[in-house]
């Protein structure tokens, strides 16, 4: 039915909506077969993320993770449709080309112009990601039976998930970064949702508290985060185009959704998810998602009638005048992704401190500044004109980097939010596993393990540097605003791992000696000074290519502003290490003295039962002397 509506839809406006775009028409085939496609791949993609994560959910994993028999199944079926989706988005990378290249698919595919069309549409190359995402999920779920590996190939399941739509309408044009970032949380709720929904009614098992909570706040982010989409990219009137009633067709179907999901949890009452209400909600989705991809596939509104500039193309906002403390504190663009989280983990730890203070146990206070100081700084930084004028600067975005990597690390690993969480969160069983328990697991999988360990943390955080900007990666990641959404997030996982290991509270990687932690702390500083002096002293800029393009008029030399972003990475290591070492040598001095009162208490209870046995073995005497 959806497949039959979203290819007539594609057949009777597709001439309209390559007139609007000003590209050649390709033909009736191409014009249908691409949402049809897209809405394929799409629900492939939704199904696979909501199996992986009803079997995280869901599961009652043995002591080994291995799965129990119901997700089990789930498993074997995402196994199948993963190899589906990997397919239909391989479609798609010819379907893309030649609907952005305005050629039909036969003319495309026999034609030697296919390799550069392929290269020249952005959204081709989301959907080889794609593809490729989908490959390893298929090869993954096929040798992995345990509950750890399905949550690090729920990780890779959403980067496919996002890839094509971070490349197609919201990663253009004005706005762009805003819509960039509101794209991959808005595509990552509805997939979650839309798969939890299919998955659930599939699976007929009823549906537990945890689940159903999960799909309230997915819907409600869809609504939230589609409602911004639809301000960026609409026309601004609710029936002025096709892609505004799509928009409102599409948020009047997730609205229903989620009526109906709040109404399940504040009932308290279990629903079967093989029942029919659970089956039309499913379809609403399904509905809903048929709206988003003919939304898609057409040009955004916003674009007809735009003029657009360099600024426009390379950043989606203007730059009038150079760097200084003033345009970097008042220069705002809230980043609804990073920043947004930064504010929900600050708001969450919050909670999590209240509710132990009212239960009467202690937390530190240093722990609470330190996390919350370092939340408002990851929302600064990606919020404010570091980021702004970091993705037009090379100096600026290297102080950034360092800032992502070095300082707020350390403050969050200071906050010891895995320790909070475990205290805070009910245990409910290994009959009945919730979040508590789902931490704990994932603490002591192999990945966490394997990531944590001090040598490996040591190696991605001299490594990732070098390997971002001294390859042809960095061109493509400061090109595009998903890059330095990628960055952000790397840089601060990678710096979270390191500073875990040497100052961290929360229980997890293996702890080296306070010595050996000093000693790799002072190990990264050569390999950071080299770093630094290597951009001081380059001739041909990083990232030159964009840079070039941008042309910041009021940039004089973009060599000069690289060698004094090597500058800020060369001096900028000094100020986290001292903060490091102030902190391991108040956590060793802490120990020692906490060694110190228990041997003490011990040698006290030895001398204790010494005196204790010397008195009786007088009393013994003294009675056998009187017989």
């Amino acid at each position: 039915m959806f497949v039959t509506a979203i290819g007539s839809y594609g057949l009777l406006a597709g001439p309209r909506h390559y007139a609007d775009s000003g590209n050649p028409y390709p033909g009736s085939f191409t014009a249908a077969a691409v949402p049809v496609g897209y809405f394929i791949a799409a629900l492939l993609s939704m199904w696979c993320v909501g199996a992986l994560v009803y079997v995280v959910m869901m599961s009652r994993p043995a002591r080994d993770g291995l799965l129990d028999a119901g997700p089990f199944r789930i498993h074997l079926a995402a196994e199948r449709v993963s190899m589906g989706w990997c397919a239909a988005a391989a479609v798609m990378v010819v379907l893309q080309a030649a609907h952005d290249s305005g050629m039909a698919v036969a003319d495309l595919v026999t034609g030697a112009a296919f390799s550069d069309a392929v290269a020249a549409s952005e959204t081709s190359r989301g959907w080889i990601v794609a593809a490729l995402c989908a490959l390893l999920l298929a090869v993954g779920l096929r040798f992995t039976t345990r509950w750890p590996g399905h949550v690090v190939l729920l990780l890779v399941a959403l980067v496919g998930v996002v890839a094509p739509t971070v490349t197609g309408n919201p990663g253009q044009g004005p706005d762009h970064d805003y819509s960039t970032s509101t794209a991959i949380v808005f595509t990552t709720a509805l997939a979650v949702l839309g798969g939890l929904k299919s998955v659930t009614a599939a699976a007929g098992r009823p549906v537990s508290r945890s689940v159903v909570g999960l799909q309230v706040v997915c819907g409600a982010i869809c609504l939230g985060y589609g409602a911004l989409l639809y301000y960026l990219l609409g026309s601004g009137g609710p029936f002025s185009s096709d892609f505004d009633i799509l928009g409102l067709v599409a948020g009047v179907c997730l609205a229903a959704v989620c009526l109906a999901d709040s109404r399940v949890l504040l009932s308290g009452e279990p629903r079967p998810g093989r029942s029919v209400p659970a089956v039309i909600e499913a379809l609403l989705v399904f509905g809903a998602l048929a709206a988003v991809v003919a939304m898609a596939v057409q040009p955004a509104p916003r674009f007809l009638t735009h003029v657009f500039s360099a600024w426009d193309v390379f950043l989606g906002y203007e730059l009038t005048r150079p760097p200084g403390v003033i345009s970097l504190v008042a220069t705002w663009r809230f980043d609804t992704f990073v920043g947004a989280a930064a504010l929900v983990l600050g708001f969450a730890y919050l909670v999590g401190y209240v509710r132990l203070r009212r239960r009467g146990d202690a937390w530190p206070s240093g722990r609470l500044v330190a996390w919350m100081s370092g939340c408002i700084l990851l929302a600064v930084t990606t919020g404010s004109g570091l980021r702004a004028y970091g993705s037009a600067m090379f100096s600026v975005h290297m102080a950034e980097h360092m800032i992502l990597n070095m300082f707020i690390p350390v403050l969050l690993v200071l906050g010891g939010p895995v320790t909070l969480a475990l205290r805070v969160l009910p245990a409910h069983g290994d009959a009945n596993p919730g979040p508590r328990e789902w931490l704990t697991w994932f603490m002591h999988s192999p990945a966490t393990k394997f990531l944590s360990n001090p040598i490996i943390a040591f190696v991605l955080f001299v490594a990732s540097p070098y390997v971002v900007y001294f390859t042809p990666l960095f061109d493509t990641l400061v090109r595009y605003h998903w890059g330095h959404e990628l960055m952000a997030v790397h840089f601060l996982l990678v710096g979270y791992l390191f500073y875990w290991g040497i100052i961290g509270v929360d229980p997890g990687p293996r702890r080296l000696p306070h010595l050996a932690r000093i000693g790799l702390l002072f190990a990264v500083m050569p390999f950071h000074a080299f770093f630094g002096i290597a951009l001081m002293t380059m001739t041909s800029p990083v990232g030159g290519t964009f840079y070039s393009y941008l042309n910041l008029p009021w940039l004089g030399s973009i060599t000069a502003d690289q060698h004094l972003g090597g500058a800020i990475a060369w001096g900028a290591t000094e100020l986290p290490v001292i903060l490091v070492i102030v902190a391991l040598v108040s956590q060793w001095a802490r120990q020692d003295r906490q060694v110190a009162a228990r041997e003490d208490r011990h040698a006290d209870s030895e001398y204790a039962d010494d005196d204790l046995d010397a008195y009786n073995a007088m009393l013994r005497e003294l009675s056998q002397g009187r017989r």
